[in-house]
């Protein structure tokens, strides 16, 4: 089964962080078999901390929804998240965007994430490695939904230094 994550960093080692969490989730999630750039990108919800790195995966997996949103729990708490407050910093965040064309609305998962249409940091890096995907409620392709995003904060590709 395919499914799409979204990794976010702004604490630390924000590069390391993705790094380690890409290699975390091709051993404990499935193969990674498609990885946008990284990107820099102003903090969504919580505007006054420090910039995020974020990335999108497509992973082949075997594993059920429930049981990748666990394996993404379990890799945050490896790479020393701390839940604080909501839309805070972070070492380490992975939300399932996608997984397949199932819609899933429980209290533990929603799937497809409710807030992809609204995040031009997610949208960027999903419509560099899928931008015909169809959103399964709103049947639009990501890149529709990244065309029509009304998120203004600033994203960009991330060019680490050396």
């Amino acid at each position: 089964m395919k499914c799409y994550l979204s990794l976010g960093s702004n604490l630390g080692n924000r590069w390391q962080y993705l790094q380690d969490a890409v290699q975390k989730i091709e051993v404990l999630i499935g193969e990674c078999s498609q990885k946008s750039a990284i990107y820099e990108s102003m903090p969504w919800g919580k505007t006054d901390q420090t910039w995020f790195l974020n990335q999108v995966l497509e992973v082949q997996t075997d594993l059920l929804p429930l049981a990748v949103l666990e394996q993404c729990l379990a890799i945050e708490n490896q790479l020393d998240r701390q839940r604080i407050e909501k839309w805070g910093a972070r070492t380490m965040d992975i939300d399932v965007l996608f997984y397949e064309d199932l819609m899933i609305d429980t209290n533990r998962l929603k799937v497809p994430h409710p807030y992809i249409s609204e995040r031009r940091f997610v949208l960027e890096p999903l419509h560099e490695i899928a931008p015909n995907f169809q959103h399964p409620i709103i049947k639009q392709t990501i890149q529709y939904l990244l065309d029509n995003c009304t998120d203004a904060l600033e994203v960009k590709v991330f060019n680490k230094i050396e």
